[in-house]
C-alpha cells in the first residue's frame, strides 16, 4: 500500500502527499504558468522541483532526476536563496512574484484562490530571510515591490470579508430575551414616570397612589454571554481574517491591519447603539431636553450599558482573540481602539445628566443609571485593565469618575428633595379633610426608595451621619441607633412631612376638621409603612406611636365636634331636679341639640374618612358618647314635654333614628336632614 505523508507549511494548513499526487502536483504548476502567460521554457521535472518547493508541502514526493529512479527531498527554503556568482533569481521567488503581480481577486483571496497566499507566505519567507549580495542588483526592491502589493491587497480583502461577514444586531431578539430575564430576576418594566413634587397639589392627584408613579427596575438587568447569544462575526469569516491578519502581522503591516479592523468595528458598535436607542448627544443638548423626553433617553441608556458591556464587547473581545490569536499585543491594542468609543459615548451621556438641573422626579433613573454603571464597572476593569495600555486606563478611570458623578447627583437631588417636603408651603386646602396630595406622593416616593436602600445606603454614609438629630426627634435614641443610614434619613423625612401636614391642617377653621384631616393623613403614611419594606426600616414602635396620635386625634375630635351637642344633655341650668325642670329651659335645649346635630349632620357628611376601618371606629366614638347620653336625656325629661302641643318640635329624633343617622358622616357626601323624614344616601 502506498504511504502518506503529512508536512506543515507557513500557511499553517496541512496537505497530504505521495506517489498518487505527482499528476495532480503537475496540472496545478502546469495551469499556474499558463495563467502567468509565462514565455520560459520549464520541463516537467523543473514544474515538480518548483511548485513542491513553493508549497513545502510535498517534500516526499519522488523526483526522476536525468532518468534516475532514486527518492530526494525538496529542497529547504534556507538553501535555495543561497545565491552564488552564477545564480540570478530563484525560480520559486519569481513564481510567487508573477502571482502576486498578476492577481485581479475578482473572485476573492481567500474563497477563490488560495495560491495566492502561498505566494505571499513566499515573498514574507524572502523577504525575512534574503541575504542578498552584490551579484543580484535589484532583488530586494522586487522583493519589497511585491510584499507592498501583496499587503495593499491583503488590507483590501481583510476590510471585504470583515464587512461582509458581520452580523447585524437584532435587537427583537435581543431585548425578547433581555425582557425574559426581566421577568425572572425582577418585577416586569413599565415606562412609568415620577412626577416633580411641585406638580402634586393641583387637582388631578389621584394616580399618584394608584401605582402610576412605580419606577422601572432597569438595573435589574441581569444579562450575560450565557444568557443571550450575540453572534458578531460568521464563524468562517473569523478563519479568513485570522488568515489575513496572521500574513500582515508576520510582514510588518500590523498597524494598517489593526487600524481597518477598528475602523469598521467601531462603526458596528456605533450602529449597535443607535439601534439599542443611544445617541450621540453633547452635554448641551442633554441638559437642553424636557424631562419625559430625558427620563426615555435615561431608561434606554441603562438597557444598553448592560448590552453593551456584557455581551458586544464580551463577543468582540473574544473575536480580537480569535482573529489576532498570534500577537497578544494587536489584539490588546484593536480591542481597545474598538471598544472605547462607544464606551466613551455612554459615560459622556452619563457625565451630562450628573449635571443636569436636579429635580425630585429625575432620582430614581440617576439611582438607576448609578446601578447599572456601577454593575458594569468591574467588567469593564477586566477588559481593560488586563492590558498594559494607557487608554485602557483612561477608559476605567473616566467609568469611575462618572459613577462617583452619578452618586453625588444621586444624594443631592435627596437632599433637595427633603427640602421640598419640609418648604413645601400650599395652602390650598382639601375640603372634605382627605389625604393630602403631599403625603400620597411623599410616601410612595418613599417606598420606591426602600428599593434602592443598600445604594443609598453607602453614598450617605460618604456624606454625613444624621442619627442626632432624628434621635432626639422620636425621643428613643437606643432604637434609632441599630438603624442603617438610609432609615434615620426616611424617618426624618416622614417626620419633616408630618410637621407639614400639621400647619396645613391649622388652616382649617373647623376644629373637628383639623383633626380628621390628620386622622386621614398620619393613618396613611403608617399604612403605607406596614404594606412595605419600610415596615422593616422603621420598626413596629415607629408604626406604634403613629397609631397612638392617630387615638388621640380621634378624641380631639370628639371633644371639638361633638361638646356643644352634648352640653345640651346635660342637667346644669333646667331647674335642678326633674320635677322642678323648667319646660321653657328643656325646650330650648331641645331646640339647642337638634340644631346642633342637624348642623353637623350637614357637614360631616360632606367629611371624608378614607379608611374604612377608621371611618366606623369613628361613628361607633359617637354614637357611643352621644346616643346614651340623648337617650338618658330623653328619659329624664322628655315626658315634661309630652303632654304639651307640637312636641315634635322639640323632641325630633329617637336614639335609634341618631344612630341611623351618624352612619352616614365621613361618606364625602353632603346630606340634609329635613325634621322627621331621613333623606336617603
Amino acid at each position: 500500500m502506498p504511504t502518506t505523508t503529512t508536512t506543515t507549511g507557513v500557511g499553517g494548513g496541512s496537505r497530504s502527499g505521495g506517489g498518487g499526487d505527482e499528476n495532480k502536483v503537475l496540472e496545478t504548476a502546469q495551469r499556474i504558468v499558463q495563467s502567468l502567460n509565462s514565455s520560459r521554457n520549464v520541463d516537467t521535472q523543473d514544474m515538480l522541483h518548483i511548485f513542491s518547493s513553493f508549497d513545502n508541502r510535498l517534500s516526499n514526493i519522488s523526483l526522476n532526476n536525468n532518468n534516475h529512479n532514486n527518492n530526494s527531498k525538496t529542497t529547504s527554503y534556507s538553501s535555495s536563496f543561497s545565491l552564488d556568482d552564477k545564480a540570478i533569481v530563484d525560480p520559486r521567488f519569481e513564481l510567487a512574484e508573477s502571482i502576486i503581480l498578476n492577481f485581479n481577486g475578482d473572485e476573492g483571496l481567500m474563497s477563490a484562490n488560495e495560491d495566492y497566499l502561498y505566494a505571499v507566505d513566499e515573498i514574507i519567507y524572502m523577504n525575512q530571510n534574503l541575504n542578498v549580495d552584490d551579484h543580484v542588483v535589484g532583488l530586494a526592491d522586487r522583493v519589497e515591490t511585491a510584499l507592498q502589493m501583496a499587503m495593499a491587497r491583503l488590507e483590501d480583502e481583510f476590510r471585504h470579508v470583515l464587512i461582509q461577514n458581520t452580523v447585524p444586531l437584532d435587537s427583537d431578539r435581543l431585548y425578547s430575551s433581555c425582557s425574559s430575564l426581566e421577568r425572572r430576576l425582577s418585577s416586569s418594566l413599565n415606562l412609568n414616570i415620577v412626577p416633580s413634587i411641585d406638580d402634586v397639589s393641583g387637582e388631578d392627584y389621584g394616580d399618584v397612589s394608584s401605582g402610576r408613579y412605580v419606577h422601572d427596575r432597569a438595573r435589574s438587568l441581569g444579562v450575560n454571554e450565557g444568557d443571550v447569544c450575540v453572534e458578531l462575526v460568521n464563524g468562517d469569516g473569523v478563519l479568513e481574517l485570522k488568515e489575513i491578519a496572521d500574513r500582515m502581522i508576520r510582514s510588518g503591516y500590523a498597524n494598517e491591519c489593526c487600524q481597518v479592523y477598528s475602523s469598521v468595528r467601531r462603526d458596528v458598535l456605533d450602529e449597535c447603539l443607535m439601534i439599542l436607542g443611544v445617541e450621540k448627544l453633547s452635554i448641551e443638548e442633554v441638559q437642553r431636553i424636557e424631562w419625559t423626553v430625558l427620563d426615555e433617553k435615561m431608561r434606554k441608556w441603562i438597557q444598553a450599558l448592560k448590552v453593551l458591556v456584557r455581551l458586544l464587547l464580551t463577543g468582540e473581545k473574544r473575536i480580537c482573540e480569535e482573529v489576532f490569536v498570534g500577537s497578544e499585543m494587536i489584539r490588546e491594542v484593536c480591542f481597545v481602539e474598538t471598544a472605547k468609543g462607544c464606551v466613551m459615548q455612554m459615560l459622556n451621556f452619563g457625565e451630562a445628566v450628573t449635571i443636569c438641573k436636579r429635580s425630585s422626579e429625575k432620582l430614581f433613573r440617576i439611582l438607576d443609571m448609578y446601578d447599572a454603571l456601577s454593575d458594569v464597572i468591574p467588567d469593564l476593569e477586566d477588559m481593560f485593565n488586563s492590558y498594559d495600555d494607557d487608554v485602557g486606563e483612561m477608559v476605567c478611570s473616566e467609568a469611575k469618575e462618572v459613577l462617583e458623578g452619578l452618586g453625588v447627583a444621586a444624594i443631592g437631588t435627596f437632599v433637595e428633595f427633603e427640602s421640598a417636603v419640609q418648604g413645601e408651603a400650599s395652602r390650598k386646602l382639601i375640603p372634605n379633610g382627605d389625604i393630602h396630595p403631599l403625603t400620597r406622593y411623599v410616601m410612595n416616593y418613599v417606598k420606591l426608595l426602600v428599593d434602592y436602600s443598600e445604594t443609598l445606603d453607602g453614598l450617605l454614609k460618604k456624606t454625613e451621619d444624621d442619627s442626632d438629630q432624628v434621635q432626639n426627634d422620636e425621643g428613643y435614641s437606643s432604637e434609632t441607633e441599630r438603624m442603617s443610614c438610609i432609615a434615620r434619613r426616611l424617618m426624618s423625612l416622614i417626620k419633616s412631612l408630618e410637621s407639614n401636614l400639621e400647619e396645613k391642617a391649622r388652616l382649617y377653621e373647623e376644629g373637628g376638621l383639623q383633626y380628621v384631616f390628620l386622622m386621614n393623613n398620619i393613618l396613611y403614611i403608617v399604612t403605607k409603612v406596614k404594606e412595605s419594606e419600610l415596615r422593616n426600616k422603621l420598626g413596629d414602635q415607629w408604626i406604634r406611636k403613629r397609631r397612638g396620635q392617630v387615638r388621640q386625634y380621634a378624641t380631639s375630635y370628639l371633644r371639638a365636634s361633638w361638646s356643644k351637642a352634648l352640653f345640651c344633655l346635660k342637667d346644669e341650668g333646667i331647674g335642678g331636679g326633674s320635677s322642678n325642670a323648667s319646660k321653657m329651659a328643656l325646650k330650648e335645649r331641645f331646640r339647642n341639640f337638634n340644631a346642633c346635630f342637624e348642623e353637623i349632620y350637614r357637614i360631616q357628611t360632606a367629611w371624608k374618612v378614607s379608611d374604612p376601618q377608621l371611618r366606623e371606629e369613628l361613628r361607633i366614638s359617637i354614637s357611643e358618647k352621644v346616643i346614651p347620653a340623648y337617650r338618658s336625656f330623653c328619659g329624664r325629661f322628655g315626658s315634661y314635654l309630652e303632654s304639651g302641643r307640637h312636641v315634635g318640635r322639640y323632641i325630633k329624633y329617637n336614639p335609634d333614628d341618631l344612630e341611623n343617622y351618624l352612619l352616614d358622616l365621613f361618606e364625602g357626601c353632603p346630606l340634609v336632614l329635613h325634621h322627621l323624614r331621613r333623606k336617603s344616601s
